[in-house]
């Protein structure tokens, strides 16, 4: 059997990374950016008013108070986007909009609840220092700064970052067209009838979803049977949409394990056994260049396996560092075992005690519960040269996505 770090090491070398392109904003949501985005100039562009009321000098306003208010003759408006009033002298006022230019000449903005809101004249009953509620140009960005590197994902944020610089399209990293299929003659689609010795397929599903969480757009196909020619004939058509292709069920030892049948000698794709709990038969290579990753088919060993290898994969191929899920040191509150020479991946829940993590193992880990990984938000990690692990004691923890 190989390691954990051989299989993934094969994945990772193996992995195309797809050329750069240049898209829309709105497309490139959810991206890698592959390039940084600068600011040609700076944010705000120019000074203005954060709040509604009226441009004035300051000094004309310095000894305001509700007793004895300051009043001003109000020269005009200043909406937000109309230059308006350019300039105010001392002794004048301009009513002035939120983001609204301030005027040449003011260098203070009264908010309109300071004051009788007055049109033609305006009463202001506090005094205000220079400066007053006025966004400075510049403040927010300066012309020439990075406002999204290089290797960053274009969150909702970051891309009202590069659209508020002036970027209509951005040069990214293409999110990875995975298509998931599940073999197995007893699976049926959720919603339908059951026969006896059929199940519901879940792992299309769940995988199709672990996609997208991994950053890549997630196409399910549906469900094959154990007929040889129609895998390979179903394998063959995805290809055409595809960047990737991961399938489930069908890479053991048994006589109905199609994929593995199929698929054994095609383009580079090879079969392994793995040094890992739940996860032990694994499989992947390039079918006319596309990656094919062959996970096992009960649906915890199909989902820890994902985690493992295709999650690292699919960031390589968004250009990102290929990482396994966050992990986390964390207090173990139950006895725990592990068969020798293989890494172990158990369900737990990662709670708080006294401000330090602690990870309470599932009652259940056999690899068909998927019960026990639904409720589950972390994954135990035992290494191969532990068979044993006292409550009390410290252990890695993959921290499952929320």
């Amino acid at each position: 059997m190989r390691t954990v770090e051989e299989h993934l090491a094969e994945i990772l070398a193996g992995v195309p990374v797809p050329e750069p392109l240049d898209l829309a904003l709105l497309e490139a949501a959810g991206t890698v950016l592959a390039e940084p985005v600068t600011a040609p100039v700076p944010l705000p562009p120019f000074d203005n008013s954060a709040m509604d009321g009226y441009a004035v000098v300051a000094a004309d306003i310095a000894g305001a108070t509700d007793a004895s208010p300051v009043e001003l003759p109000v020269v005009g408006d200043i909406a937000a986007g109309d230059a308006g009033v350019e300039a105010i002298t001392g002794g004048l006022a301009a009513r002035i909009m939120t983001g609204a230019p301030l005027p040449a000449g003011a260098d203070a903005v009264i908010p309109v609840e300071w004051t009788d809101g007055g049109v033609r004249a305006v009463r202001v009953f506090r005094a205000a220092p220079p400066g007053n509620y006025i966004r400075r140009a510049g403040e927010d960005v300066i012309a020439g700064e990075v406002v999204a590197a290089a290797g960053a994902r274009l969150t909702a944020a970051r891309l009202g970052m590069v659209a508020a610089v002036g970027r209509a399209s951005v040069r990214v990293r293409p999110k990875p067209r995975v298509v998931v299929l599940s073999t197995g003659s007893e699976l049926r689609e959720p919603g339908s009838e059951l026969a006896p010795g059929q199940i519901w397929d879940s792992n299309s599903f769940m995988l199709t979803a672990a996609v997208t969480e991994a950053g890549g757009v997630g196409y399910r196909q549906a469900t094959v049977g154990d007929d040889p020619a129609e895998v390979l004939r179903t394998l063959e058509d995805v290809l055409a949409r595809a960047d990737a292709v991961v399938t489930s069920g069908g890479v053991s030892m048994g006589a109905r394990d199609v994929v593995k049948e199929v698929l054994t000698g095609v383009g580079s794709v090879a079969f392994h056994k793995v040094r890992m709990r739940p996860g032990k038969p694994q499989g992947f290579g390039l079918l006319h260049g596309t990656p094919v990753f062959t996970l096992p088919g009960n649906p915890v060993s199909a989902y820890v396996s994902f985690q493992v290898f295709v999650r690292p994969a699919l960031r390589a191929m968004q250009g990102l560092p290929p990482e396994a899920l966050p992990t986390v040191s964390a207090v173990l509150t139950a006895d725990l075992r592990s068969p020798a020479g293989i890494r172990h991946y158990q369900r737990g829940t990662l709670s708080e005690t006294r401000g330090h993590p602690t990870v309470a193992p599932a009652d259940r880990q056999g690899s068909h519960q998927l019960g026990a990984l639904a409720g589950a938000d972390a994954l135990i990690v035992l290494p191969e040269d532990v068979e044993a692990v006292p409550a009390g004691a410290h252990v890695e923890v993959m921290r499952l996505p929320s």
